[in-house]
């Protein structure tokens, strides 16, 4: 076994299987509350641009603000 250092961790995206519960609207909603306390980023602003349209919309604010550190898959 090898111990990896903690960069690569942090290189790692989070990873979300949309056809799972993970990828449930209000899963994603609070993933993205949580991903907003740790960037720093404003919730509500986010939160409202998410909620203005279908399930696409939603995907892509997501995509558009966390991207670079969520990957998803269908």
């Amino acid at each position: 076994m090898a111990i990896k250092s903690i960069e690569e961790k942090r290189a790692r995206k989070l990873e979300i299987d949309l056809t799972g519960p993970l990828g449930n609207a209000f899963c994603l909603l609070g993933t993205a509350q949580t991903l907003c306390k740790q960037l720093g980023k404003d919730y509500g602003d986010i939160s409202a641009r998410m909620q203005s349209g279908d399930y696409e919309n939603l995907l892509a604010v997501f995509e558009q603000e966390f991207g670079d550190y969520v990957d998803f898959y269908r």
